[in-house]
């Protein structure tokens, strides 16, 4: 028999403990815990979107900046971090038995490693201002400021590690905003895959629906025979 005190051992207490700060009862401490597993699900079609269409958009710029397909083996382009990052990357494929392409490379290279680019010391070695320009070419000039950018990719980037980590985001106050702009973001980048992404998106109907339906779904699980 399913019960409320067996799924609690399996989640553990401490992970259930942000749901019900507010005192609830434990039947809707699971269902926000259900609905923040929903609404990170819808969120990572978006986040998937906007990272592979970034990291790809980077590399063939670069490439075709500099003329050459393993652009990032010219250590003068990474900072100190980006250049470790790229070290860890090729160990992992060869972890993984697999050769250094630069298809490998880009896969397995991190978020940070290409929102680095946004950053202070690319700005002022000026290669950030021509990334901004090139990999956001449906960008309104106003947004093209590096500084916008990478605040913007930072706070994408908080939000992919905290739902990759299964952490609580159902409390944040700007979470509707956040999802506008990943959507955006992909807009600057790429309108076809910006069409997709809105065709494919989910998480306005998943927020919107609010905790009830998880309510039942709990009720359905613990009452059942």
């Amino acid at each position: 028999m399913i019960t409320l005190e067996k799924i609690q051992q399996a989640l553990t207490e401490d992970r259930l403990r942000p749901y019900g700060q507010d005192g609830a009862d434990t039947r809707l401490v699971l269902a926000r815990y259900l609905w923040n597993i929903a609404i990170c699900e819808s969120l990572y079609t978006p986040l998937h979107l906007a990272e592979v269409s970034l990291r790809n958009s980077i590399n063939a710029n670069l490439a075709e900046q500099f003329s050459r397909s393993d652009w990032y083996e010219d250590i003068h382009l990474l900072t100190s971090w980006q250049t470790e990052q790229l070290t860890l990357a090729k160990q992992q494929i060869r972890k993984n038995e697999k050769s250094i392409t630069t298809e490998e490379i880009v896969s397995e290279l991190s978020l940070g490693f290409w929102t680095g680019f946004f950053n202070k010391t690319h700005v002022r070695s000026g290669l950030g201002h021509s990334l901004a320009a090139r990999v956001f070419p449906y960008a309104p000039r106003n947004e093209k400021d590096l500084r916008k950018i990478d605040y913007r990719w930072k706070r994408i980037r908080d939000l992919r590690n905290r739902i990759f980590h299964h952490e609580r985001i159902i409390h944040w106050k700007d979470l509707d905003l956040q999802h506008e702009a990943i959507i955006e973001a992909i807009s600057w980048i790429s309108p076809e895959v910006h069409l997709m992404s809105v065709r494919l998106d989910r998480f306005k109907a998943t927020r919107n629906q609010g905790v009830g339906p998880w309510v039942e779904v709990v009720n359905r699980i613990v009452d059942s025979p």
